[in-house]
């Protein structure tokens, strides 16, 4: 955990479009924590600091409550289709020590086989790690990779303390060549083969 991630959040008793609007055009974000069996907690957060913490995934929010300290983990982000603006936040308590299971992004690293190009199938992998140590990305290593290779889940260099909970076979990256794109006729090419000759006038 770090600095970086301790936040000062209000508890909120009012709800409805209306309040959340005047929520966010104070700078602020609504959010709700649940889980471990508690009620929810509607609270607002400090929508610049949240927005900067939020570039990262899965982050753990070490939050201030009215002066009561809790570990919440980021589960889902709303924001405005069109403006993307952040228009709510759920989390989920989560205590030292528990485990958590996480989509960590993939990070492809390096280059294939000079011809060949590498599709990525699977985006994330989901992991179970320690909910105060999970990683920002799993790198896949794919220099020098020649046609026909695939990586699979269980073929990742996972982090360390973490568990793979997606499928084993589940193909993360192909190597392949890609295929050639037949060249286009000339225009007006093979028109005359087309057109058979006028007779001759007799």
């Amino acid at each position: 955990m770090s600095e970086e991630t301790r936040v000062t959040a209000e508890t909120r008793t009012e709800f409805g479009k209306g309040f959340a609007r005047r929520t966010r055009a104070a700078g602020k974000i609504p959010a709700v924590i649940y889980g471990h069996g508690t009620e929810p907690q509607h609270i607002t957060l400090p929508g610049h600091q949240t927005a900067l913490i939020l570039r990262k995934a899965n982050q753990v929010l070490e939050l201030n409550i009215d002066g009561v300290e809790s570990l919440a983990l980021v589960k889902d982000v709303q924001k405005d289709p069109v403006l993307q603006i952040i228009e709510h936040i759920d989390l989920i308590v989560v205590r030292k020590g528990e485990k958590v299971q996480v989509e960590v992004p993939i990070h492809l690293e390096g280059e294939s086989f000079s011809g060949t190009i590498a599709t990525q199938d699977a985006n994330t992998v989901l992991l179970e790690v320690l909910a105060t140590s999970i990683p920002e990305r799993v790198v896949v290593d794919i220099e020098g990779l020649e046609e026909g290779t695939l990586i699979h889940a269980k073929d990742l260099v996972l982090p360390e303390g973490s568990t793979l909970i997606t499928e084993e076979e589940t193909v993360i990256v192909g190597i392949t060549v890609p295929s050639e794109e037949p060249e286009p006729e000339a225009e007006g090419e093979g028109a005359a083969d087309s057109v058979s000759p006028a007779p001759e006038s007799e």
